[in-house]
């Protein structure tokens, strides 16, 4: 199928025929209708430039060209304990309208950018989970297999008071597809914690090396609520991500905890960001990253602490480490200031594996190739190390160990 027809067959028709497809209230289509309109006049997601370079550059995808909109296929498992709701989001928005219309689009704004307006406009999957007033829930499970050569996919999150829930999310690519320009998966989490809420939320991407992948997570906290994040970032060609919270409310608290392990030409654009808008809030950045081959990786921290955030803790930090001299990797980390009652700090470094600790391991009788592995698994323990879901831990760990093979 030629790009002109692809780009035709984004269209009112086929959001249209999206949501009737879905049985979608008449506000969900008007939504969508919206986000369509605005296309035309939306500008990509911002990326990070060094003088002379833009090191991911997005203008050269077209993305109408990846989207084939009327023929998203998968296998999804959405599982949860009894006393949380866990639902297709189709049927979430007729069974709890009110609820999905309250959350739906306020943390991240349907036209932010192009691509989440892409995203609005043509999502066909997507899980509502709902964790009612003191019942604290584990083992929220969602996976996500895509089948076709596009796939939109959306998570809501919504806690009440006094609540807490650990939810794991995986995206993988099951049947190939042919298709010379590749194939795109986008995913977009909106979490709204209510007061005194604690949510932790897992995500584990491992799409194949011809998919595109552009991810936007962001989390509000009311107060001395907590949104902790857990990012893994092990496939796709190119993933352009983002994990942000808000930290509205007093003495709320949020840590971003990141990993991605590049091979071959993998590209990893990932973002960690957090908005300090309330008192006595705290967050840590933590993100480690291992290159090979010619991957590359370009990675964006920002702790922007608002003039009413008295008493803020924020702290930030970034290791990449480079197994090859092909692979490149670039750190941008950023402090923003506006309250002098602040402790902050944040650090991002670029290096490849200490030859002196190299060495004493292979006078010790460890052959080179073992060593450098058991180097890089020892990178990552840090990180490991801040992961309480026990399942992603392993899941992550297992999948490192396989890369190094």
């Amino acid at each position: 199928m030629s790009a002109e027809i692809q780009q035709a067959d984004i269209s009112e028709d086929t959001v249209r025929k999206i949501s009737e497809e879905l049985n979608e209230p008449e506000w969900l289509l008007e939504t969508r209708l919206e986000a369509l309109e605005a296309l035309d006049s939306l500008e990509l997601p911002s990326v990070i430039q060094t003088p002379g370079r833009r090191w991911t550059n997005l203008e050269d995808l077209d993305f109408e060209a990846l989207v084939d909109p009327l023929d998203a296929a998968e296998e999804k498992d959405q599982v949860g304990p009894e006393d949380v709701e866990v639902l297709p989001f189709a049927e979430a928005a007729r069974e709890h309208e009110e609820l999905v219309r309250e959350h739906f689009g306020s943390i991240i704004d349907p036209q932010e950018n192009y691509l989440t307006a892409l995203s609005t406009a043509l999502f066909t999957t997507g899980t509502v989970v709902y964790v009612p007033r003191n019942v604290d829930a584990e083992d929220v499970t969602i996976r996500t297999t895509m089948n076709s050569r596009s796939l939109f996919n959306y998570t809501l999150v919504v806690t009440e008071q006094s609540s807490s829930v650990t939810i794991l999310e995986r995206q993988s690519t099951g049947e190939s597809v042919d298709s010379e320009e590749g194939r795109y998966y986008s995913g977009i989490v909106e979490i709204s914690a209510g007061e005194n809420s604690h949510v932790q939320y897992g995500s584990l991407q491992d799409l194949d090396e011809d998919t595109y992948n552009y991810t936007l997570k962001h989390g509000v906290t009311d107060q001395y609520s907590t949104i902790n994040w857990i990012e893994g970032n092990l496939g796709s060609r190119l993933t352009k991500s983002g994990v942000e919270t808000t930290l509205a409310g007093e003495g709320s608290e949020t840590k971003i905890v990141g990993a991605f392990f590049g091979h071959d030409d993998q590209h990893f654009d990932v973002n960690s960001r957090v908005w300090h808008r309330n008192q006595h809030t705290t967050a840590d950045l933590v993100t480690r990253g291992v290159l090979d081959d010619r991957s590359r990786s370009v990675y964006e921290g920002v702790q922007d602490v608002g003039s009413e955030a008295w008493d803020t803790n924020s702290y930030q930090r970034e290791n990449t480490l480079m197994l090859s001299d092909e692979s490149e990797a670039d750190a941008s980390p950023k402090l923003i200031i506006n309250n002098h009652d602040t402790e902050a700090s944040h650090s991002a470094t670029v290096g490849q594996v200490d030859k002196e600790d190299l060495f004493y391991m292979i006078s010790r009788g460890v052959d080179p190739q073992s060593a450098k592995n058991m180097l890089v698994e020892g990178f990552f323990v840090p990180v490991l190390d801040e992961i309480e879901v026990d399942e992603l831990r392993e899941d992550l760990e297992g999948r490192i160990k396989e890369r190094l093979r």
